[in-house]
């Protein structure tokens, strides 16, 4: 018998809210390999991007020597250490041509995942619309759910090179959204934004009033040349956004969870109240720390990178042995491919896992979209790498 809304739920039941979420999606694809492996299957995973070089020397030994100052033990600010946004508005002005107010237009975030999700609920009523890219990363759709919004997709389009297109976009969806999501260089699919496009996404944020949130995780991931552009640099774009700056992938620094908040200062500001009520802020030592990378040499970033080329080609080049149609990507550490005809993405991943023990995501998994792809991460050592496309290639040429 279904429980009526008045019933009273079991003590251990989760709120509906969390019911609406699926579980987190790498959390399964971890707990796959721990099966495989505990049965002694040598599984080599290919499907989370971590990477698996050691954290640049000149941002430990910061760390190092912050952990060791008391000063650094206490509570720290929420409005985060004056090095840490001076140092992101540093980056930002050479980097990137921006020019970032310190002091009211950036902020230390807990990682990006921790900052989309507290954007959420800073910005969505129940009954709002969040604008999100699909695929994309699981957090722009489970985000607006636990905020009880409703998250409604832009399907990214592979002859758009994968961008959405804009226009289509439901005018309902439209009247009720607060929020649109983004993210180039892009995950899962590696693209990177086209020329024009970023100025298309402010003149849509000014005619209808959304905020753009612009997950800036892999700007300093690029190939053949390219150097990624921030959302920030467009014409008006601080009037209508913000934008998330991780440090985990181009700094090797997944663990330590030091990521910013920049752009509009009114935005900030919301961002900021709510943080005051949920969190105590990001630890000084790793601000300091993330400071140090900021302001530090940029050779170690373009080592990192050149290696992830390698890997990239290694990866691409064994696809198309076995008949994959695919252009390498500039960006991210991701490649993004097509399965082989007679397959859905699910049904390739688990083949892969069953006959090769190599682990691929199903795009399938990043939204409806991404049915039809799969996905390789290129943060694991060359030598695996070149394991595993064998093994692939072995079983499914």
């Amino acid at each position: 018998m279904a429980t009526s809304e008045t019933e009273k739920r079991p003590l251990t039941s989760p709120s509906r809210r969390l019911e609406a979420v699926p579980a987190y999606m790498f959390a399964e694809l971890e707990r796959r390999v721990a099966e495989k492996r505990q049965a002694g299957v040598d599984v080599i995973s290919l499907g989370i991007g971590d990477p698996d070089r050691a954290t640049y020397p000149h941002i430990v030994e910061a760390m190092q020597t912050a952990v060791a100052d008391p000063a650094n033990h206490r509570y720290p600010t929420n409005r985060g250490r004056e090095e840490f946004r001076r140092a992101c508005a540093g980056f930002y002005a050479d980097r990137f041509g921006v020019e970032i107010d310190p002091e009211s237009e950036a902020m230390p975030a807990i990682g990006a995942k921790e900052c989309i999700y507290h954007l959420c609920f800073a910005f969505l009523d129940p009954g709002d619309v969040a604008l999100a890219a699909d695929p994309g990363y699981p957090v722009y759709t489970a985000g607006p759910a636990l905020a009880s919004a409703e998250a409604v997709l832009m399907p990214l389009r592979p002859e758009l090179g994968f961008v959405p297109d804009l226009g289509p976009i439901p005018g309902e969806a439209l009247t009720r959204a607060r929020l649109l999501f983004l993210n180039y260089p892009n995950n899962p699919t590696g693209a990177v934004v086209p020329e024009g496009f970023f100025e298309r996404v402010v003149e849509l944020a000014r005619e209808h009033e959304l905020l753009v949130v612009h997950d800036n995780s892999y700007s300093e991931t690029t190939y053949d040349g390219y150097v990624a552009p921030s959302f920030l640099a467009t014409p008006g774009a601080k009037q209508v956004g913000i934008e998330v700056f991780s440090l985990s992938k181009g700094f090797n620094m997944t663990g330590w969870r030091c990521a910013a908040v920049l752009g509009n200062a009114d935005a900030i500001a919301s961002y900021w109240r709510l943080k005051t009520n949920v969190d105590s802020g990001l630890f000084e030592a790793v601000q300091l720390a993330g400071a140090a990378a900021l302001t530090g040499p940029r050779g170690p970033i373009e080592e990192m990178n050149a290696v992830y080329a390698r890997r990239r080609d290694l990866v691409v080049d064994a696809l198309r042995g076995i008949g994959v149609p695919i252009e390498p990507p500039k960006g991210t550490i991701y490649v993004w491919a097509p399965v082989p005809d007679g397959h859905t993405s699910a049904s390739f991943a688990e083949r892969v896992l069953e006959e090769a023990a190599v682990v691929v995501s199903p795009g399938s998994m990043y939204g409806p979209s991404g049915e039809g792809f799969f996905r390789i991460s290129l943060t694991t050592p060359d030598d695996q790498i070149a394991e595993a496309m064998a093994r692939i290639r072995e079983h499914l040429a």
